[in-house]
């Protein structure tokens, strides 16, 4: 998970756009020649992705990007403490 490229990813595309590309990636992901390395490279896309979203709807509901981003780290890594 890297936040510099998750707000890249929420300023630069629509929820529709990025949902899309998730759906795709997951796809590809299913099919049986995927390496091990490959899986690594998009399970990072797939994070970051999906961060983008989350703070995409976080702003929806009022949050400023900055709050946004934040809030969604410290989800993040709460959920990893525990």
């Amino acid at each position: 998970m890297k936040l510099p490229v998750i707000k890249h990813l929420q300023r630069n595309n629509e929820v529709e756009k990025l949902e899309n590309t998730i759906e795709v990636l997951e796809n590809f992901t299913e099919h049986r020649s995927v390496s091990d390395e490959e899986m690594d490279v998009i399970g990072e896309l797939l994070t970051n992705l999906c961060g983008a979203v989350e703070v995409h709807k976080m702003i929806e509901n009022g949050d400023s990007e900055m709050d946004a981003a934040n809030n969604f780290v410290k989800k993040v890594l709460g959920s990893i403490d525990k």
